[in-house]
């Protein structure tokens, strides 16, 4: 499976996305083929290297025909535009998913209903084409997964038709909730809207780069020229190593707690579960001066350990977490059903990587099926999985 890795070091917005993936591969003239199935007028789009700071890097412009005229558009122009187009059905998904997180942030932002939010700079045909460009380059790439590193949204002031106001500005601030941003750099404003929402949109994590063989690279140039870095968007594609596995970098908090009442420790975890922690245990340990303890350990998404750092400091007596940055290669799986004497039970089948399957079932639809049929959990449970193995063997005939 192809995956795509952005390098967000000198910010991002939708002309440098867009440039990255046409530096990375996607044919110019595949491009404007299929950007002309909108219904946009009255521009023209051109592509080209040049060098910032050092770094060749493709430049993507659009230009209007006639600047002062164009049109204002809202949220449901936008929508009409992109639905009636004869852009494969899976552009168009990503396309819309982009236009709506940038639609609720600009709502929830100015306190109008989403069907009259007025697209400021995004309402333009520019970045209409870099969202739905950014859309067609995927696709047309065959990119499986993309992921992004943290965002360096710059820092200093912006000057929007609101005033003056601070980097980054609200709609991208708002945009990137619960994605890791940092300032680097001069005081320029790195993230916009456009950008802000492709990486939203289309990035299933936010850190470092995943585990890949890479096949290409690209650079995507921005508007401005750092005395500190080149202002350029990097882009890789690679291929995820196929082993039936799947590849996450993930982030281990653990800490030891000796003085909490044990009563506590259920509520944690109960906290922290329902804040996207992947898993949660607890480890009897011995601690200073020969005190009994309990290590707590939390794995998560890089871009949840903030949250969940919290809580551990506002729910336990901790004074301290460790943080790891760990990997994790996961078998891939999906859920089934085996039909029993007892009745249907839930089974999760996992993919080996021989080939082969293994099927376990699930423990509350086990627990439903006994107290329902009023026998054992034992006799429903082995009941299922005799029925699980007997399927994995016939497949295999």
């Amino acid at each position: 499976m192809k995956v795509a890795y952005f390098d967000c070091f000198s910010g991002v917005s939708g002309d440098m996305i867009l440039g990255a993936i046409i530096d990375a591969g996607l044919p110019f003239a595949d491009l404007k083929s299929e950007l002309e199935t909108l219904d946009l007028s009255g521009y023209s789009l051109s592509a080209g290297k040049i060098v910032k700071g050092g770094v060749t890097a493709h430049k993507l412009d659009v230009t209007l025909d006639a600047p002062s005229k164009r049109p204002h558009r809202h949220y449901p122009d936008i929508v009409k535009i992109i639905e009636a187009s004869r852009l494969d059905l899976s552009i168009k998904e990503k396309a819309l998913l982009t236009f709506q997180i940038i639609a609720e942030a600009e709502s929830k932002i100015h306190g109008v209903p989403i069907e009259k939010v007025h697209f400021h700079e995004v309402g333009a045909v520019d970045s209409i084409v870099d969202i739905v460009g950014a859309a067609i380059g995927l696709v047309r790439l065959n990119i499986g997964k993309v992921y992004s590193s943290s965002v360096n949204v710059g820092s200093g002031e912006v000057l929007t038709e609101h005033g003056v106001l601070p980097v980054p500005a609200p709609a991208t601030a708002e945009i990137l909730k619960g994605v890791p941003t940092y300032a680097s750099g001069p005081a320029k404003e790195l993230a916009t809207p456009t950008g802000a929402a492709i990486l939203k949109a289309n990035a299933i994590s936010f850190g470092p780069s995943p585990l890949m063989i890479a096949e290409s690279t690209g650079y995507g140039a921005g508007g401005y020229d750092l005395a500190d870095r080149p202002n350029v968007l990097r882009l890789t594609i690679g291929e995820a190593p196929s082993n039936n596995g799947m590849e996450e970098s993930l982030v281990e908090l653990r800490t030891d707690i000796d003085d909490m009442n044990p009563e506590r420790f259920p509520v944690v975890r109960g906290l922290l579960f329902d804040s996207a922690a992947l898993d949660v245990t607890f480890t009897a340990t011995q601690m200073k001066k020969g005190r009994p303890g309990v290590t707590v350990t939390v794995l998560c998404e890089p871009h949840n350990s903030t949250q969940l750092e919290t809580i551990l400091f506002c729910h336990t007596t901790t004074l301290g977490i460790k943080r790891y940055k760990v990997g994790r290669v996961s078998l891939r799986r999906r859920m089934g059903k085996v039909t029993t004497r007892f009745g249907s039970v839930d089974v999760k089948i996992a993919e080996l990587p021989d080939g082969g399957t293994r099927a376990v079932p699930e423990f509350e639809s086990v627990l439903a099926q006994a107290k329902r049929s009023g026998v054992s959990f034992g006799e429903v449970y082995n009941a299922a999985i005799s029925i699980s193995v007997l399927k994995e063997n016939n497949s295999d005939d």
